[in-house]
């Protein structure tokens, strides 16, 4: 059986930024979801977090992160009203570095709990040189997810951020 992807739909925030990356009217047509981030913050610190969530839910998230900074290693339990995809550089990062993250929402149309992974990555060079992070989650809903957002922690996302929804098919 061959796996096919196929875009869905692309958001590239335009001059002046955006607060929020959000896509809508999911198609239930597809085994999985995959979407892919390169976003930037107008944060004036070194970062800051996106946070997401599916079908505008503010509850039932549950999962476990772990985060290497220049070296060190942490882990920490996720937030249950939004999912926390973790750092994305801010304005006080190397200019135009973007923060890198791929999302993966296996069976998001059945009507069982939705499991997710993220895995992401800051590069900076300075000091403070790069930032990786990886989770595991859970959505404990029985809804097809049909609305992915994301929102900046502070600031906006900045103007060439983009965001592409894939939807996966086994054919």
């Amino acid at each position: 059986m061959a796996t096919t992807y196929e875009a869905i739909a692309t958001v590239t925030v335009g001059a002046g930024g955006a607060s929020s990356i959000d896509f809508t009217s999911i198609p239930a047509t597809y085994t999985d979801l995959n979407v892919l981030l390169c976003t930037r913050s107008t944060d004036t610190g070194l970062r800051t977090d996106i946070k997401m969530t599916f079908n505008g839910s503010s509850s039932s998230y549950s999962g476990r992160e772990v985060r290497g900074a220049d070296g060190t290693v942490s882990s920490t339990t996720s937030n249950t009203t939004y999912v926390d995809m973790w750092r994305i550089n801010g304005t006080s990062t190397t200019a135009s570095t973007f923060t890198n993250h791929s999302l993966y929402i296996p069976n998001y149309a059945s009507s069982n709990n939705k499991s997710f992974s993220i895995d992401d990555v800051l590069e900076n060079n300075s000091t403070s040189s790069f930032y990786l992070g990886f989770a595991a989650g859970l959505w404990s809903n029985s809804s097809a997810i049909n609305q992915i957002t994301f929102t900046c922690g502070t600031g906006n996302f900045v103007q060439h951020s983009t965001a592409t929804l894939y939807g996966i098919k086994n054919s």
